[in-house]
């Protein structure tokens, strides 16, 4: 009896009432963005289509691929920052460390 009240999973219902958090329709697709990349629907609109159906017929790696190398080429400078900091603050402990003994 126990474990078939333990395996039952309460089944979550969402009620779409029509109503909007933000009203995203005065955004242009078109305008540059930060670090001049723009949106992939700018730049290639023959990968970017859906069909009929409304279903999604580009190259799902290709997108995937130019996503995580675009992440990757912003999180550098970030990233050699950190590296910097931690590297100095290192630094100055070793020279105390140093001058202490």
């Amino acid at each position: 009896m126990s474990k078939e009240k333990k395996n039952k999973k309460k089944k979550v219902v969402y009620i779409d009432d029509g109503s909007t958090i933000a009203d995203m329709s005065g955004i242009d697709a078109t305008r540059p963005r930060a670090f001049g990349s723009r949106p992939a629907s700018s730049k290639n609109n023959t990968t970017n289509k859906a069909n009929n159906n409304g279903n999604y017929t580009g190259n799902k790696f290709k997108d995937s691929l130019h996503t995580y190398f675009t992440t990757v080429k912003l999180m550098i400078g970030p990233m050699l920052i950190t590296i910097g900091i931690i590297s100095a603050a290192f630094f100055i402990v070793w020279l105390l460390l140093m001058l202490a003994s």
